[in-house]
């Protein structure tokens, strides 16, 4: 395990591939994804959409809110155990928060692979330009709850701006079927 000191002499551990046997590691880098390069944010936001797909799209809503619910506090424990273990604030590797908010996105929307793909779209998008109170949360709020919160932010907004948007397709007469 890679070490380095720091201005105050204290012995910081680097957060690596290696560290992937410590379960806080393990979790919070998303099994893994958030080392894979380049952008490990998008990794972990397709690999979430992928366990959605797979395992959580056929699940009422309000269960996989609950799913997200649990993956969020245990990412939020995971990730503070990380920046304070490694003295890092919110590192790219970290990506339990990509998984938590493209479960959000994804909650209320039906399987459609369209569907699936503009959520996952439009995610991408406002975790990196961090728009508003998202580019807030994401500068004022530290630590692990500072790491998670500004993408469940962004899930919300995409799981809201998508419902809207398939109910509305739907009063106008648009089935499922044809969304």
């Amino acid at each position: 395990m890679a070490s380095c000191s720091s201005p105050t002499g204290i012995t910081i551990l680097s957060l690596s591939a290696r560290n992937l046997t410590r379960p806080e590691v393990l979790w919070a880098s998303g099994l893994g994804l958030g080392f894979l390069r380049p952008a490990p944010g998008t990794w972990g936001s397709a690999g979430a959409v992928v366990v959605w797909w797979l395992f959580l799209a056929e699940f009422d809503p309000l269960i996989q809110l609950s799913i997200c619910a649990a993956y969020f506090i245990s990412g939020w424990v995971c990730s503070t155990i990380v920046t304070r273990t490694f003295g890092i604030d919110d590192a790219s590797e970290i990506v339990a928060d990509e998984v938590a908010g493209m479960w959000l996105a994804l909650a209320f929307l039906p399987p459609i692979w369209w569907l699936v793909l503009l959520a996952f779209g439009l995610f991408r998008l406002l975790d990196i330009l961090k728009p508003g109170p998202i580019g807030w949360l994401d500068r004022e709020v530290k630590g692990g709850l500072g790491v998670m919160l500004d993408d469940l932010l962004a899930g919300a907004v995409v799981a809201i701006v998508l419902y809207v948007a398939v109910l509305s397709l739907q009063a106008s007469g648009l089935t499922p079927a044809l969304l």
